[in-house]
C-alpha cells in the first residue's frame, strides 16, 4: 500500500486540512484505549474526549470521520477476530516516522484508557500491558532503519495487535453488556 493513499495518510492530510496538528495515530490510541477501558460505543461522549485532544469541536467531515473510526473499533472489539488494526503509516514510510507514530499511539492509548479507568484495581497482566505500553510509547527514537529495526518494529505492532484485547476483556466487555445489580448479601 503506497503512503500518498493510506487511511493514516488520508486521515491525517484531513485532520491538517481543519488546522488540527494532531496525529492520527494518537487520535486512534485514544480511541481504543477508552473504549478498552469500558466508554462503550456512544458516538457523543467519544466526541466529547476527541475535543479534548483536538482542543476544538471537529468540523463535519472531521465528525464523521471521527464516527467512522468508532465503528471499525466497535467492530472490531465487538466481533470474533482477536485482533486490532492500528491506524499507523504504511510500511513504505520511513521507520523514523513509523516509530513516531506507534509511540503516539500509545500515548494515546494510554490517555484513554486512564481517562476511563480512573484508579480502579487492575490485573496483574493488565498492569504489564499498560507498562509495555508506556514503555513502547518512549521508544521512539531507538529504532534505526536498519533489518533489526524494521524487525523490532514488526514485533511491537503484533504485540500492540492483540494486547489491548486483553484490556477490552478485563474492562471493556463488562461495561459494555448491561449491567444487573448483584444481590445484596447482608
Amino acid at each position: 500500500m503506497s503512503t500518498s493513499n493510506s487511511p493514516y495518510t488520508a486521515f491525517a492530510a484531513l485532520l491538517a486540512s481543519t488546522g488540527k496538528p494532531v496525529s492520527p495515530a494518537e487520535l486512534h490510541g485514544l480511541l481504543l484505549g477508552r473504549s478498552c477501558a469500558g466508554a462503550g460505543f456512544d458516538a457523543e461522549p467519544w466526541i466529547a474526549d476527541a475535543v479534548e485532544l483536538l482542543g476544538s469541536e471537529p468540523a463535519d467531515n472531521v465528525r464523521q470521520a471521527l464516527i467512522g473510526l468508532q465503528e471499525m473499533v466497535k467492530g472490531e472489539l465487538s466481533g470474533s477476530d482477536v485482533t486490532v488494526v492500528l491506524l499507523l503509516p504504511g510500511d513504505d514510510a520511513p521507520l523514523a516516522e513509523r516509530a513516531t507514530a506507534l509511540g503516539q499511539w500509545c500515548q494515546g492509548f494510554l490517555d484513554g484508557f486512564g481517562m476511563v479507568v480512573g484508579n480502579a484495581a487492575l490485573s496483574a497482566e493488565a498492569m504489564e500491558v499498560l507498562q509495555d505500553l508506556s514503555a513502547i510509547s518512549q521508544v521512539q527514537s531507538a529504532l534505526d532503519e536498519s533489518e533489526d529495526g524494521e524487525s523490532d518494529y514488526m514485533e511491537v505492532m503484533e504485540y500492540l495487535r492483540v494486547a489491548p484485547l486483553l484490556l477490552f476483556a478485563e474492562c471493556g466487555k463488562a461495561a459494555a453488556a448491561p449491567a444487573t445489580p448483584k444481590p445484596s448479601l447482608h
